[in-house]
């Protein structure tokens, strides 16, 4: 694994893609680690080389304890592009990470390129800060969990990606107090916004319309006002925009920092269209459906991907659990057996509906659609549901 070390302190870095590309330098919010990146950072390994942090506290970083603040973490990121060879950077940053991009730039402008602060602030509420801190120094993470969750994703999202939503509570919890409490201290003592205006280097703030954390009212249109030229875009996002919209934020990104206005479209909807074929079907599947494509099919392959599974399944208007049932009353009215089995295998197997949910849509479809289509469903749904059960045929 590799470390920058700074004043005895070990900070965890990763670089991912090819060496040719320019760096971007990606920094994640408070209670989370790079994973924040995860499903963001394939759509932007074309433009990018990517060098994901841990902040101090963090992930796989080491946690020092007493008061952070935002330059000590800026010289925690610079640590690191010396370590890595990298003598500039783009740097993009999410609330905390965007607060450390800002500091970098005030300290270190010769290391710093462009900017890009998504879904973060200048000033934040000190005393708002001071009592979470207290609040975790008594109690532990896990006492401000549900407040920070409820900021972190929008509702709709955490309620139709609860295995995303689960995973991102289980990494909040698990931060250690010490981490936390130190990296809101250099959230509640920051002192940039009056510094901002001798930014001049290119700047782009993405504002997430469904942000209560840092709404662009109140937060991004002071940084906004304070750099001159700064591009502001608007994103359909709470707080966490590298999980909730990680396509439109990476072509977002590109369009911006790479100046790359439309190379990235396909790729950057194949990749949305993967990550919800992922989180539907699961990554097993997917991985052998990708596994045998040949130059016959995959172009098939990847129009289905792009449109299917991200122009459709990556709507707004229906949640996952009523596309799945959906999908599997339409497959079984038209006799397509081999999609009514994937959907229902996996829709049972990842809890995307429940057996019961399951049954009363065949029963509707055999109203609609005929008994003797519904007849093989429930064949072939009974032939799975012992599969699960690991009842022998």
């Amino acid at each position: 694994m590799p470390f920058a070390m700074r004043d005895g302190v070990r900070i965890y870095w990763k670089m991912d893609g090819a060496a040719a590309r320019p760096v971007l330098v990606l920094l994640n919010s408070i209670g989370t680690d790079m994973g924040l990146w995860d499903t963001t950072v394939p759509s932007l390994l074309p433009a990018f080389r990517v060098l994901r942090i841990d902040t101090r506290g963090h992930g796989a970083s080491d946690v020092t304890a007493g008061d952070y603040t935002l330059s000590m973490l800026a010289a925690d990121v610079v640590a690191v592009m010396d370590a890595a060879g990298v003598a500039q950077a783009a740097v993009a940053g999410v609330s905390l990470g965007g607060m450390i991009a800002m500091q970098l730039a005030l300290d270190a402008p010769d290391r710093v390129t462009v900017l890009a602060l998504i879904c973060t602030s200048a000033a934040m509420d000190r005393a708002a800060w001071a009592d979470r801190i207290a609040t975790v120094r008594a109690g532990g993470v896990a006492a401000i969990a549900d407040v920070a969750m409820g900021r972190f994703l929008s509702p709709r999202f955490a309620r139709t990606h609860g295995d995303v939503a689960d995973g991102l509570r289980r990494g909040l919890v698990a931060t250690p107090a010490d981490g936390y409490a130190g990296a809101g201290a250099a959230i509640r003592d920051m002192a940039v916004i009056d510094r901002l205006p001798s930014l001049t280097l290119p700047v782009l703030l993405v504002a997430g319309d469904r942000d209560t954390s840092t709404p662009f009212v109140g937060h991004g249109d002071r940084i906004a006002a304070a750099i001159s030229g700064a591009t502001v875009v608007h994103l359909d996002t709470a707080h966490l925009a590298p999980i909730e919209t990680p396509a439109a934020l990476a072509s977002t990104l590109r369009r911006f920092l790479a100046d790359d206005p439309a190379g990235d479209a396909a790729v950057t909807l194949f990749a949305a269209g993967l990550a919800n074929r992922r989180r539907v079907l699961g990554d097993e599947w997917v991985d052998r459906s990708l596994a045998n494509r040949t130059p016959f099919n995959a172009d098939f392959q990847s129009m289905i991907t792009r449109i299917a599974w991200h122009e459709i399944w990556g709507r707004a208007g229906l949640d996952d659990r009523t596309r799945r049932l959906l999908v599997v009353a339409i497959t079984a009215s038209l006799g397509r057996w081999e999609e009514f089995v994937l959907h229902v295998r996996t829709g049972l197997a990842r809890d995307g509906f429940t057996r019961d949910e399951l049954k009363e849509v065949l029963m509707q479809t055999a109203i609609y659609a005929g008994v003797p289509a519904a007849n093989t469903a429930f064949a072939e749904a009974g032939r799975i549901i012992a599969e699960l059960d690991g009842i022998p045929e």
